[in-house]
Order: structure tokens, then C-alpha cells, then sequence
């Protein structure tokens, strides 16, 4: 146990966050700020297109394979939208103090472009399988943009190992675990269901992955930011001190700390950091594996795509969850004897009663059910690439990828949902941070094929 924490401590240290948002200041400044210069474009083209006659709902209903550009966003947004959105805010805001909110904002407009190049990239280096299956992500630009086939199976293998850990074992562990503590339902009993109600969307393939994330995201997102903003308004009178706050905890914390100033300002910043990119995975290439199966787009369409769902994931989600926790405890989370989901549980019965607690729980459970179903389609897109890569011949990669995988995953599901995990999260973590390294090399050296959309300035480039 105390080798893996030092290699985690490697993996994560100080060079891991320079090298996130080195990537995406490169290329904020190569696109000339578009996340932020160009955003009344960019949520016209996705937000703004919805609802429309021949938007993004319409689209890819035709008789080839794959989904439309909506239910790829939902599934992207099942992916990055879990435990972290809570759990990770409340324990960001306790280590971090008020300051780590500003610093998750910063994260996620650097992380914003970060995901626009690898989902355009990915999109324009995408290719259909022997089975009309599209395969994209990484490992495919891997070897297609950088000549690099070695890079993409390393990647593959990686992300293989994380839809084991960190995209089934922790999700299911943290889902049953909070049915257990807030309804009592028994873990054996959870797990089981879990399990059963997730082979039972896996095993309609993509369609059927991409259906349930298309049902069941906005309607999950929309309740919780419904009470969110219930429990925030209810506290307007106290709005200006937190955002004092968050900014004073940012920049200038008070006096009072004396000497441990500098400690105070790294506190927030490496937990405001930190907690924006586990939260979105922008740099870390999974977006770019998610979008692959949308139908009638092109990269830029994507690529905005995957802007807004960094956006709607850290600057929405997790922006309400801060201000319900702090406005709730006076801007001092540290002080209230409660870490993690329980006090973002704590904070909404203060003033929702039971229904709040009972919010918290649920959403737990719902984000971490939609999670568990999208990294499954990104472990079985990974075990593709994988086996094709290494020569497996056809009925060898079918059954791989048909059979084995997903048997595999449901294990790894209801094993997480029973058992203790503290060795499987150690290890997530470090595959989650060895599959960024060679996502964002391959995004520098690939830079000059990340073509940004025309927008008010006349510029494609």
C-alpha cells in the first residue's frame, strides 16, 4: 500500500497539474480565447440548436450505425457528471477552503479547449470497424495523426484498466454505499440490483446506452439544479459574503493566517485544480472516446460539444453544489463535522428537511447508475482498439470485446459494490493520470490540425 501511494504521489504531483493546464493555455492562446471570446457562438451551435426543426435531436436517426449528437452529449455528460459534482466539491471546498471554487472555474475555461481539440481530433481521425462500428478517441490519433501505434495500445490498455477501477468498482461502491446509509436497503441487495439494472442497458449496445443517458441526464440535472437553486435563493441575503469569500480564499487570505498565507492560496488552488479536472476528465482523453459514435456532425460541431459539457459539468454543477455548502455554512465547510456527500447532505436538509438528504442520496445513486453505463461503452471501445491493434483476427476480438469484457465489467461492478476499495481507487487514480500523459503529448504534437470554427472574427484557425 505505501508503494502505491508513492508512485500515486508521483503520478499526481505538482508536474501533473502544469502539465494540464500548460496544454490548455497553448491552446486557449492558439484559439485566441474561444471559450471565452467566441461563446455566444459556441452555445448557439449546441445549446441554442436544440429544439430546432433538423437540430442536433433529429439528427443521425437515418439507417446507419451509430447515435445522434445529443445522445452522444448525454452520454459524455454520464461520464463526467458523478460523485465528483458533490462528493468531490465537498471535500474540494473542506481541504481547500472558499478559494477552491475559483480555481475549479479556472480549470474548467482551461479545460474547456483542452476538450475541444481531443474530441475534434478525434472526430477527424475517426474510422469505421469491420463491424460499421466507429472507432475514435486517443488511441486512434494516436496511431493515425502521430504514427505512434505503440502510444495508442498503451492508452488502450489504460483506459481498459480505468473502466475496471475507477468507471465500475468505485461507482458502484459509492452508489450502494449510499443506498445502504440513507434508505438501509442491505449492500448484498443493492449490488445485485445495481448490477442486474446495469446489464440490462449494457447489453443493448450503444443504442440503448445512448437512450438511457438521453432520458435519464437531463432530467437528473435538472432536479438537482432546480433544488439547488431552491436552497441558494433561499440565502440570497448571504450570496455576497461567500463570493468574498471565494474570492478573499483565492487571492488574499486573511490576515490572520500570517506566515501560512502562501500555504492557504496553494491549498485552493491544487484542490479547486484538481477536483475540476476529476470532475470533467478534460485532458484525459474520454471525451473524445464518447463522441465518437455521433452521426451527420463534423470535428468543430463536436468539439463545441464537448466545450459546453466542461462547462455544464464544473462552472454549473459543481458551482451550485459550492454555494449550497457554503452558504449553508457560513463560508467555513471546515468547520462543520461532516466531510464529503454527507455534508453536501447535511447542507440541503438544513433546508429542505428530509426531502433534502434524500436529493443527495438519490442524485448519488443516478450520477454514479449513468456513470457506470458510459464508461462501460469507453472500456468496450478501448477493449476494440486493443485487440484489433495487438492482431487479434476477428472472432477472436468479438468474442473479447462481446463476451469477455462485458462479463468482466458486471463482476467488477458488483465486487465494487460489496467489497473495500481503498487499493482499486489508488490505482484508478494512477491509470486516470498515466492515460493524460500521452493524451495531451499527442495534443501538442497534433496542435496544427486542431482547426477552431468560423466565428464573428472571420477566423477558421
Amino acid at each position: 500500500m505505501a508503494f502505491l501511494e508513492q508512485i500515486h504521489q508521483m503520478v499526481w504531483g505538482p508536474w501533473t497539474m502544469v502539465a494540464f493546464l500548460g496544454v490548455g493555455l497553448f491552446f486557449s492562446l492558439k484559439s485566441r480565447l474561444f471559450q471565452l471570446r467566441g461563446f455566444s457562438y459556441w452555445w448557439k451551435a449546441t445549446v441554442g440548436s436544440l429544439g430546432k426543426k433538423g437540430g442536433n435531436e433529429e439528427q443521425g436517426k437515418g439507417g446507419k450505425k451509430g447515435i445522434s449528437q445529443f445522445q452522444s452529449v448525454c452520454t459524455a455528460l454520464a461520464a463526467t457528471v458523478g460523485t465528483g459534482n458533490i462528493a468531490g466539491v465537498a471535500t474540494a471546498l473542506t481541504a481547500g477552503g472558499p478559494g477552491a471554487l475559483f480555481w475549479m472555474w479556472v480549470s474548467a475555461l482551461i479545460g474547456m479547449i483542452t476538450a475541444y481539440a481531443e474530441t475534434t481530433l478525434g472526430i477527424r481521425y475517426r474510422y469505421r470497424d469491420e463491424d460499421g462500428r466507429y472507432m475514435c478517441g486517443p488511441y486512434v490519433y494516436m496511431e493515425r495523426g502521430l504514427g505512434m501505434k505503440g502510444m495508442g495500445i498503451m492508452y488502450g490498455v489504460l483506459c481498459l484498466l480505468a473502466s475496471m477501477g475507477m468507471g465500475s468498482m468505485v461507482q458502484s461502491n459509492s452508489a450502494v454505499g449510499t443506498m445502504a446509509y440513507s434508505w438501509h436497503i442491505p449492500e448484498l441487495a443493492g449490488g445485485l440490483v445495481l448490477t442486474a439494472l446495469i446489464w440490462l442497458v449494457i447489453s443493448g449496445g450503444i443504442s440503448r446506452i445512448g437512450t438511457v443517458a438521453e432520458k435519464l441526464m437531463p432530467a437528473a440535472s435538472g432536479i438537482y439544479i432546480v433544488f439547488s437553486l431552491v436552497v441558494i435563493l433561499s440565502c440570497a441575503e448571504r450570496l455576497p459574503q461567500v463570493f468574498g469569500a471565494i474570492l478573499s480564499g483565492a487571492f488574499t487570505p486573511s490576515a490572520a493566517a500570517g506566515g501560512a498565507a502562501g500555504y492557504v492560496i496553494s491549498r485552493s488552488l491544487r484542490y479547486g485544480m484538481a477536483r475540476g479536472v476529476f470532475s470533467n476528465e478534460a485532458g484525459l482523453g474520454t471525451l473524445a472516446v464518447l463522441h465518437g459514435e455521433a452521426k451527420d456532425t463534423t470535428p468543430q460541431q463536436q468539439g463545441m460539444w464537448a466545450m459546453f459539457e466542461v462547462f455544464f459539468d464544473t462552472v454549473i454543477l459543481c458551482t451550485l453544489t459550492a454555494l449550497v455548502i457554503l452558504c449553508m455554512t457560513g463560508s467555513a465547510p471546515e468547520r462543520v463535522p461532516y466531510e464529503g456527500a454527507a455534508l453536501a447532505s447535511w447542507c440541503f436538509e438544513g433546508r429542505l428537511g428530509a426531502a433534502g438528504e434524500f436529493l443527495v442520496s438519490a442524485s448519488m445513486v443516478v450520477f454514479a447508475f449513468a456513470t457506470l453505463i458510459a464508461w462501460f461503452y469507453l472500456g468496450k471501445q478501448a477493449a476494440a482498439y486493443t485487440a484489433g491493434a495487438l492482431g487479434f483476427d476477428r472472432q477472436k476480438k468479438q468474442k473479447f470485446v462481446n463476451k469477455i469484457y462485458p462479463l468482466f465489467y458486471v463482476a467488477a461492478v458488483f465486487t465494487g459494490s460489496i467489497g473495500r476499495l481503498e487499493v482499486v481507487w489508488i490505482l484508478s487514480d494512477i491509470w486516470n493520470g498515466l492515460m493524460a500523459f500521452p493524451n495531451l503529448t499527442a495534443l501538442l504534437f497534433l496542435s496544427g490540425q486542431v482547426m477552431m470554427p468560423e466565428w464573428r472574427e472571420g477566423r477558421g484557425r
